[in-house]
């Protein structure tokens, strides 16, 4: 099985040791104006360390989820979603599942119109065969002529990307980041919100304000949120929506579906289903 995020062909390309990662070489020295990667396999066990590069990067998952930490909160990439991550920022990425991803790199100066700020987008079938397309590139060789023109066009259907609502935002206040791991680590616990303002030493009015200002959404909301993102990757790896709505603290089934359908617009099953179906 390929090293989580490079594919057994590149390592030989750049000619690096069977179990380096990308981490491992200078993705920012590569003469590209897009580097493109793939198909590589994400393991749960093979979890990124932190690390940054000046290129911009997109994470597109084909199979599974995929689980990525930047600076500034979670992302969750299902199968036919992507996460841009601009130049300059902390992340490491894990799969969930069997999870499979494209990589690519992109310069800054190749991207002035794509988005200054993480986002998960939704990768059309026309975006999905430019990046495969892309990918078949020779890796240390500048692109000429249709290689060109195919990247110039990958990045305008990236821009026109439509975002998805899959984003987990962290707070910076200490108080609020101990709620944080208070609710990540029993998202089941069905306390009232002015329990939680007493466990962390504030006001309900103030937890709610500081949770409006850091995070731009209200504690409840960012919890159904929580919700979500958990949903997706306990579906991920085989969990029954029964299983996973207990473990969330739904008493029926019913209540986490009809959570789910306006969070994200589609109840959980068809909404993965949907993404496999779309599958490379």
């Amino acid at each position: 099985m390929p090293h989580p995020l490079l594919p057994s062909m590149l390592t030989a390309q750049l000619g690096l040791d069977a179990p380096a990662t990308l981490v491992d070489f200078d993705v920012d020295g590569v003469l590209r104006p897009l580097l493109a990667v793939g198909l590589a396999s994400v393991r749960e066990d093979g979890e990124q360390a932190p690390h940054q590069h000046r290129k911009g990067q997109l994470l597109y998952a084909t199979r599974g989820v995929i689980h990525c930490e930047v600076e500034s909160g979670v992302w969750i990439v299902p199968p036919q979603c992507a996460v841009w991550i601009p130049g300059g920022l902390l992340h490491a990425a894990q799969g969930v599942g069997e999870a499979e991803c494209y990589c690519l790199f992109v310069e800054p100066a190749m991207a002035p119109v794509l988005p200054a700020v993480c986002c998960t987008v939704a990768v059309s079938p026309l975006l999905r065969e430019l990046i495969t397309k892309a990918a078949g590139f020779p890796t240390l060789a500048a692109p000429h002529g249709a290689q060109e023109r195919l990247v110039a066009t990958l990045l305008d259907e990236l821009a026109a990307a439509p975002v998805e609502d899959l984003h987990l935002p962290m707070p910076r206040d200490a108080r609020l980041r101990r709620l944080a791991a208070l609710l990540l680590a029993q998202p089941a616990d069905k306390r009232t919100l002015a329990e939680w303002a007493s466990r962390i030493g504030m006001s309900e009015r103030s937890m709610t304000r500081q949770s409006l200002q850091e995070m731009g959404m209200s504690v409840g909301r960012w919890r159904r949120q929580l919700h979500v993102i958990l949903a997706l990757q306990r579906l991920a790896q085989g969990h029954s929506v029964k299983a996973v709505a207990l473990e969330l603290g739904y008493e029926n089934t019913s209540g986490f579906v009809t959570m789910f359908r306006k969070a994200v617009g589609k109840p959980p099953a068809r909404y993965l289903a949907e993404r496999e179906s779309r599958q490379i």
